[in-house]
């Protein structure tokens, strides 16, 4: 039995970013890295980002680690569109920049110099 590295969850109304999501998970933490990727709605990064944050708004991504070989990333879509704006970026672009972060936080860095360059090299391998 084969099993899943990637999974990708969306509960939402929408279409999606057309990114290679499965290849940029598989470059950055790995082939047999099983992750999980949601796309959830406003109320529903709020709710996480409460519970694991004890932050009381929506964001636009959290990234969890299970183990090391196992994670989770949730994207909220809404949260995104507003905050590209900030970063001059456009959404499918934006939703590339902030997966490639939450991947990087689930090989093991936190927020950093070091993590900034580690993003900038995955970002300029897939032209994000």
């Amino acid at each position: 039995m084969i099993e899943e590295s990637f999974t990708l969850n969306k509960s939402l109304k929408g279409k999606l970013p057309r990114l290679p999501f499965e290849l940029i998970k598989n470059e950055i933490l790995g082939k047999k890295y099983i992750l999980t990727l949601n796309f959830v709605s406003n109320d529903e990064s709020q709710k996480l980002n409460m519970k694991y944050r004890n932050k009381n708004e929506p964001t636009d991504i959290l990234s969890f680690p299970l183990s090391d070989k196992e994670g989770e990333i949730y994207i909220d879509l809404a949260s995104s569109k507003k905050e590209m704006k900030k970063f001059g970026r456009k959404f499918d672009n934006f939703i590339g920049f902030l997966f490639i972060h939450g991947l990087v936080h689930l090989k093991g860095f936190d927020h950093s110099d070091k993590m900034e360059k580690e993003e900038i090299r995955y970002r300029a391998l897939f032209n994000i």
